[in-house]
């Protein structure tokens, strides 16, 4: 069963909800409308999943490079690639 991330739909909501709430439920369960705390009108938020599989991230660097993709970070200053061979080294912007 999906976690999904609930959050107040206009107003501040009470201490339960004004941050956001997650909760377990089935895919085919009617979407919460109400905070369960406050009764307050909430809506279902969307959020990244979470991507990791066996012992390790999919994501990892050594993962990607693996693959013959090419990773790059932000460094704030542009990017630098931290996996892969191909592509320049750094972009700046």
């Amino acid at each position: 069963m999906p976690i999904y991330e609930y959050g107040p739909d206009g107003g501040d909501g009470c201490e339960y909800c004004a941050n956001g709430f997650e909760i377990l439920q089935k895919i085919s369960a009617k979407r919460l409308s109400h905070c369960p705390a406050c009764s307050g009108p909430v809506r279902r938020l969307l959020s990244a999943p979470s991507v990791k599989m066996g012992r390790g991230s999919v994501l990892s660097a050594k993962n990607i490079e693996k693959h013959g993709f090419t990773q790059y970070k932000n460094t704030g200053q542009g990017f630098e690639r931290t996996a892969g061979t191909k592509g320049p080294k750094t972009i700046t912007p």
